[in-house]
């Protein structure tokens, strides 16, 4: 994700979470700690053509990795585009030698529950009225080693269920000619700090 995207970005933003859409502010204040040596961020778009269908992002403290954000278009649910977005964070997760990943995702969205438990996500805890103005409490979730071969095998079993979306990155190129790409910004290989906060609903996850 680059600053270019944020018009697209903030418009599917906005369509998702009405109640509580993140800022184009906020979307900026990510983007200016996912590049250079001490990047702690790493931030993907999703296109279909000209037109930007999903978004994701990761926060890295301490060799902890937080979802920040997981969001896809409603015409995009059950194509295997969350699973995509969430396989780039796992990887980005891996290349910050990041030793767990955390989220948190509503209670009350059980889709997005069932997408982490097949990538190894477990449940850790709850936060009560986590999400506002909703007063609707937060599960959090943990995958203990993002680098993990069970980990690298459900997303591929995941992700190849469906043939709409493939992963592309700028210095590369994919063999699949299909519908969808998820295009990362340069991934940053070092993390030293940050303060992630997520939180997971509408369509996939959401911070």
């Amino acid at each position: 994700m680059r600053w270019w995207d944020l018009d697209r970005v903030m418009e599917l933003e906005e369509g998702l979470f009405p109640e509580d859409a993140w800022s184009r502010g906020m979307f900026w204040s990510e983007l200016a700690h996912a590049r250079g040596r001490d990047a702690t961020r790493h931030y993907v778009v999703a296109e279909s053509g000209s037109r930007l269908v999903g978004y994701a992002g990761l926060a890295v403290f301490d060799r902890t990795g937080d979802v920040q954000t997981i969001a896809s278009a409603r015409d995009h649910w059950g194509t295997g585009l969350g699973a995509r977005l969430l396989t780039d964070l796992l990887t980005a997760a891996t290349t910050f030698e990041c030793r767990e990943v955390l989220l948190e995702v509503r209670v009350d969205n059980a889709r997005a529950q069932r997408l982490y438990e097949r990538f190894g996500f477990e449940p850790i805890g709850i936060r009560r009225g986590y999400y506002q103005p909703g007063n609707v409490d937060a599960l959090v979730m943990r995958l203990s080693d993002p680098a993990a071969p069970g980990v690298a095998t459900a997303a591929s079993a995941d992700t190849n269920a469906s043939t709409e979306t493939n992963t592309s990155t700028e210095t590369s190129t994919s063999t699949a000619n299909t519908a969808a790409s998820v295009n990362p910004a340069n991934p940053a290989t070092s993390a030293t700090s940050a303060n992630p906060a997520t939180s997971v609903q509408g369509t996939e996850t959401h911070g």
